[in-house]
């Protein structure tokens, strides 16, 4: 014998996307916000660390030079 099952849906109210919104986004402000101040201070510090050690292993040529091989620093 084959058994159906028979689901019952219930239709999801206006008011419950509001509040799933609602704290969708409180939670992605919470948790996105120190990520993203993390992600962007480690790329930092890479670039700036890119950066410096070009400097230096170029630092026997003028001024102009490097910031065209190495880039600014700022």
């Amino acid at each position: 014998m084959v058994q159906t099952k028979t689901i019952e849906r219930e239709n999801i109210k206006r008011k419950h996307l509001v509040s799933s919104l609602i704290t969708g986004l409180v939670i992605g402000i919470i948790l996105g916000t120190p990520i993203g101040w993390f992600a962007h201070r480690f790329y930092y510090q890479q670039n700036l660390a890119r950066t410096l050690i070009c400097r230096e292993q170029n630092s026997n040529k003028p001024a102009a030079i490097v910031d065209e091989i190495c880039g600014s620093r700022f």
